[in-house]
């Protein structure tokens, strides 16, 4: 490793990660329907694949966000002067934590999270380099795990206000149920007097997405069969991606945009040693992307505790980008 990049602070993770990605793939092929949780896509080779899609005039989301962060980054520092501690949930290649470090001068710390070990710590080697005096704490988890996520952020210098980053409309990747709980579990974690600048979709529009998920390069139908390969190589699997086909499919009932990888014939795959049968177009389910538009996202945010300062929304496919605080509970009144 090289002695520019820290070592991970929960040196333990690649075994957990190993055997939960054993089990949810097991799991997941068993279930009817098939499916295997989109934390699985973000291997080395998916994270860069990954960050190859948003360079896609297709994807949209990450040219709305990074413009807006652009344009009212400084409204954020403002809301978060005086010494900050920075979070990021899901922090893949690091690209826009630059814009939200280069304005917070009294930053105490960074402290980034993700499941992707490898890329995350060679994205951090080079945000280093920028920001040669800034304290880096990498940590790797599954940042949807209640436990791994308070764990995470209890290594955070306590001295400082806490802003939890979260781009990338991420979010939109769990259910409205999930999304409340990881908020809640995000809040507690943080603390009161804490922040949260996230950005969320709202884009509705079913053509935009159906591109935006299936773009015509084919990076995207990449990114997706890599899951295959993956399993392939690290569970022993013998999947034949070229039987499998990328599909992305625009859920309206359920404001949401879904990933499948679609089984052209009748056919078994065995992985770890068992057997499992896909029909012809019978899918394994692999990534949801829920839009959220702005009283929709604001409304969950505040069940979950959080008070909205400002909302970012781009007039490109309805993209927002929301600061939040985490007020101190109310009083007791007798």
């Amino acid at each position: 490793m090289n002695a520019a990049v820290p070592r991970p602070v929960i040196e333990d993770q690649p075994v957990f990660m190993a055997a939960a990605f054993a089990h949810d793939v097991l799991a997941g092929l068993a279930a009817e329907p098939k499916t295997i949780p989109c934390t699985w896509l973000y291997d080395r080779e998916g994270s860069e694949l990954f960050e190859a899609i948003t360079r896609t005039q297709a994807y949209y989301p990450t040219r709305a966000e990074t413009g807006l962060l652009q344009s009212h980054m400084a409204e954020l520092a403002t809301l978060a002067s005086g010494p900050v501690a920075v979070i990021e949930i899901g922090a893949g290649s690091i690209t826009k934590t630059r814009l939200l470090l280069s304005v917070l001068p009294a930053a105490t710390a960074y402290l980034p999270i993700d499941i992707s070990a490898e890329f995350m710590l060679e994205s951090l080697a080079s945000l280093r380099l920028d920001f040669p005096g800034l304290p880096c704490i990498p940590v790797i988890a599954d940042f949807t795990d209640r436990d791994s996520l308070h764990k995470a952020i209890a290594r955070c210098p306590s001295h400082a206000r806490r802003l939890a980053f979260f781009p990338g409309s991420t979010i939109g990747n769990l259910t409205p149920d999930a999304a409340l709980d990881f908020l809640n579990a995000l809040g507690e974690s943080l603390g009161p007097g804490s922040l949260l600048a996230i950005g969320a979709d709202a884009t509705s529009d079913a053509d935009i997405l159906k591109r935006a998920y299936d773009d015509p390069e084919g990076i995207t139908a990449a990114f997706n069969l890599n899951l295959l390969a993956r399993v392939n190589r690290e569970l022993g699997g013998d999947f034949r991606l070229e039987t499998f086909r990328h599909e992305a499919r625009v859920n309206q009932a359920k404001d949401r945009v879904e990933m499948h990888l679609v089984s052209n014939t009748n056919q078994e795959v065995n992985v770890l040693g068992r057997a499992f049968h896909f029909r012809e177009g019978e899918s394994i389910h692999t990534e949801n992307s829920h839009k959220f538009g702005n009283i929709r996202f604001e409304h969950l945010a505040a069940r979950a505790g959080w008070r909205s300062q400002m909302v970012w929304k781009s007039s490109e496919h309805q993209f927002e980008f929301h600061v939040l605080d985490r007020p101190a509970e109310p009083a007791l009144t007798f």
